[in-house]
């Protein structure tokens, strides 16, 4: 299986982590994407929205970082996999995390650090309220769960840590957070894949960075 990422990217982490977890061997694939490696005729037939990360497994591509974590486990893990488990009620919490990661946790970070390296633009400060906001909703999820969505780990821990290690490299401190500060601690060097997660967002620090200069 050949997986298109970019070394700077949560979303791409998120399933590397996922393959280490089921031990999946992947053929990973760099894309430049200030080269416009993304954009290619090759590229586009994978994947007509142009983004990473992008699985291609035989004749099957499919893209966007949790559909692929979730795939992953359905084709590859074993029967009632914890990483994502066949109980309709532990999937639904699953999917619950997974989304708020997507379209409210991740988003905002995306939203607040993206255009300011990409297109040069001051800081928007109502971006980095919605992002205290996401972090003050996420530590109430985590209120009375061990972890991310119950007692195991789940595809939900694995892209919510890819988004978090992020946070931190981005200067968040979470000790206001206590919840997340202490599930934070729990897998940032214990869940599969977490080592490589770390040093692949050093990756991103070093180009966050440069915007305090």
């Amino acid at each position: 299986m050949d997986l298109y990422v970019n070394l700077t990217s949560p979303p791409s982490h998120a399933v590397v982590m996922t393959a280490k977890a089921l031990g999946i061997e992947l053929n990973i694939k760099v894309l430049d994407l200030y080269a416009g490696e993304h954009m290619t005729p090759e590229y586009l037939k994978y994947n007509p929205q142009h983004t990473i990360p992008t699985l291609v497994d035989g004749d099957f591509s499919i893209w966007e970082s949790r559909a692929i974590m979730v795939y992953l486990v359905e084709q590859y893990g074993k029967e009632n996999d914890p990483l994502y488990p066949s109980c309709p009620k532990k999937r639904a919490l699953i999917n619950q995390r997974l989304h708020f990661d997507m379209g409210t946790l991740y988003r905002y970070l995306y939203d607040y650090f993206h255009y300011q390296l990409k297109d040069k633009t001051p800081p928007n400060p109502e971006d980095y309220k919605q992002m205290e906001a996401a972090l003050e909703k996420f530590n109430a999820m985590l209120e009375g769960y061990k972890y991310a969505a119950g007692d195991e780990l789940t595809v939900a821990d694995l892209s919510l840590l890819a988004t978090m290690t992020t946070y931190e490299v981005a200067g968040f401190d979470f000790a206001k957070y206590p919840n997340i500060q202490r599930w934070y601690s729990m897998i940032k060097f214990s869940a599969p894949g977490a080592d490589e997660n770390w040093a692949n967002s050093l990756r991103l620090k070093e180009m966050l960075d440069t915007l305090k200069k």
